[in-house]
Parts: C-alpha cells; sequence; structure tokens
C-alpha cells in the first residue's frame, strides 16, 4: 500500500502533457504595437510574408496560426522584427513564435517599441 503513491506519481511523469497546437493557418497576424517614447498604441493588420514598419521597426510574420473551434482558444505567429538605421544594414533584434495567450512567454525587448500578438484572422480589414 504505501508504494501506490509514489508509483501513482512515476506513471504520471511518464505521461505526456497534452498541449493545444494552433494548426490552422491564417493569411494576417493582429499586432497590437507601442511606441513607448510618444505613448503611440497602434493595431497592425500584418500579411503573411509582407514586411511592414512601424517607427524604425520592420516587422515580417512568416506564419500566424489558430487553434480550431472545438480547441482552447490560441494563436501563435512566427515574426521576423528588424531595426532600420539610415546608411546600416537592418539589425535583427527579435526571431521567434509569439502567443497570444503568453505574450511574456516570448516577448520582443526594445527600449523604444513594444510588440505583441492579438490574434490571426483570414484576410486584412480595410
Amino acid at each position: 500500500m504505501r508504494f501506490l503513491l509514489p508509483a501513482a506519481f512515476l506513471i504520471s511523469l511518464a505521461t505526456p502533457a497534452l498541449a493545444v497546437v494552433p494548426s490552422q493557418e491564417n493569411g494576417v497576424a493582429v499586432l497590437r504595437a507601442l511606441d513607448k517614447v510618444t505613448a503611440h498604441v497602434e493595431q497592425l493588420d500584418v500579411p503573411i510574408n509582407q514586411p511592414l514598419k512601424f517607427g524604425r521597426l520592420i516587422i515580417t510574420v512568416r506564419t500566424c496560426r489558430t487553434t480550431p473551434p472545438e480547441e482552447a482558444p490560441e494563436s501563435a505567429a512566427y515574426l521576423e522584427v528588424s531595426e532600420f538605421k539610415a546608411g546600416e544594414k537592418d539589425n535583427p533584434i527579435f526571431t521567434g513564435w509569439m502567443f497570444a495567450s503568453s505574450p511574456a512567454l516570448s516577448a520582443l525587448e526594445h527600449p523604444v517599441y513594444d510588440i505583441w500578438l492579438i490574434g490571426c484572422k483570414s484576410s486584412p480589414t480595410k
């Protein structure tokens, strides 16, 4: 009997955790961008593979995925962000996944700008 509890614990460690993986591809990432100097906040609709400029940043979204409707809501986007400086080559400052439900998990660290994912949608709004 005293081995029952440790055995149950070990079995729980051996069972893989199930994570919700966003699997539906969308054409546009919806981002929120903040210029910390001017306090200007803007919502950006960024089409996949089309660079968009915000201040001195060049934002390129490579993919934006959402979970199916029957799953827990989650959006994830793979971003490449570079800083533009006149007369210099673009300086990559962020490359990676951002998640709408956990913006601090993979955040853009920049002294002037903040960018975070709001969600994904199928087409840009006019």
